[in-house]
């Protein structure tokens, strides 16, 4: 048995206490140690927590961001954004679901816009995982005690199809087929552009922006692959808007909304990035959209137990449907429902 951490507190922060930022020099004798596993041990917190936070850019060596895996070198300058300790506990609370499938292994759903798939500074109630931990008798329970069953995730503007399991066999085998990329899925977005082309691929690595580290972007050093296949449904030059078929290949944060931006077709209502270049911009008169106009309408995946492939659709959120009548208006003739998508 190894020895237990010596904690020191010129050296290590308690894991329990609110967020802040830890700096420290790698010593000599730390040479070639991996970045996750010297920092869990300098803060005194789970290497699975850590290499969270290194996925969301809160860690860098020398003020850069940098990879779990990286060996580190005597001197090095590492620096960890400690964020807020989340909630300590979930609870059940009766939320309404709109449930397409389920079974003793899993559970379907259709998540409305607005709501947050799973607690968090801010968000300590009405989340999806309270909503299922009320409904389901049983829920998978993963490394993080926040996201029982949660498999994959929805930004709280999205809204969609989504995949909860029940047990860890179940969650074990959906979070393999996303990670082989065996998932189908599929998306409508609404994007603030006329584009030349019908169709494109992005196959550009994803990781923290530069200066800005809530953001993602395209432009960085260190980017985790990342590819999206996008298609023309419908186009509504009215208002200077298309209706785009999108097909993300990976998953990673904001991937859709990061990738479609970078090629000049922000999607509509996103705050963050939804900024359009100058020459991309479509003509017409701008209607206005309370929240990122992205939906997941599909998600299909082998049933770990049965072996079935199962596959799941859903109908546009209300508001984004009443989005698209309101386009509509203005250019009936390129009915999307009329198009081959």
């Amino acid at each position: 048995m190894s020895d237990p951490i010596q904690e020191d507190e010129d050296l290590a922060i308690d894991a329990e206490s609110p967020g802040g930022e830890f700096s420290f020099d790698v010593a000599e004798d730390e040479r070639g140690r991996r970045l996750d596993a010297l920092v869990s041990e300098r803060v005194a917190t789970a290497r699975a927590q850590v290499r969270r936070w290194i996925d969301d850019g809160l860690v860098e060596v020398n003020e850069r961001p940098a990879r779990a895996s990286r060996k580190v070198s005597p001197g090095d300058r590492v620096t960890a954004r400690i964020p807020e300790t989340p909630p300590s506990g979930v609870f059940p609370e009766p939320i309404d679901l709109d449930i397409l499938f389920e079974d003793d292994s899993l559970i379907v759903i259709n998540k409305p816009t607005g709501m947050v798939v799973h607690p968090a500074p801010g968000h300590a109630t009405g989340t999806l995982v309270n909503a299922l931990l009320h409904h389901c008798a049983e829920l998978a329970q993963v490394d993080d005690p926040l996201r029982p069953g949660i498999v994959h995730r929805l930004d709280r503007g999205t809204s969609g199809v989504m995949v909860a399991a029940k047990t860890i066999a179940v969650h074990q085998h959906l979070s393999k087929q996303f990670h082989d990329h065996t998932i189908d899925r599929t998306y409508w977005a609404f994007v603030r552009s006329l584009p030349s082309a019908e169709s494109g691929e992005v196959d550009a690595p994803i990781g923290r922006h530069a200066r800005d580290r809530k953001r993602m972007s395209v432009r960085t050093e260190n980017g985790r692959p990342a590819r999206t296949r996008w298609r023309i449904a419908a186009r509504f030059p009215s208002s200077g808007i298309c209706k785009v078929e999108v097909h993300p290949e990976t998953g990673r944060t904001h991937q859709i909304r990061v990738h479609l931006s970078s090629q000049g077709m922000p999607i509509a209502g996103d705050p963050v990035y939804g900024r359009q270049r100058k020459e991309k911009r479509g003509r017409g008169v701008k209607i206005e959209f309370a929240r990122p106009a992205l939906h997941a309408m599909r998600l299909g995946f082998t049933h770990p137990a049965t072996g079935e492939r199962l596959d799941y659709t859903t109908p546009l959120a209300p508001d984004l449907a009443d989005f698209e009548r309101a386009l509509l208006e203005r250019d009936p003739i390129e009915d999307a429902s009329e198009s081959d998508a």
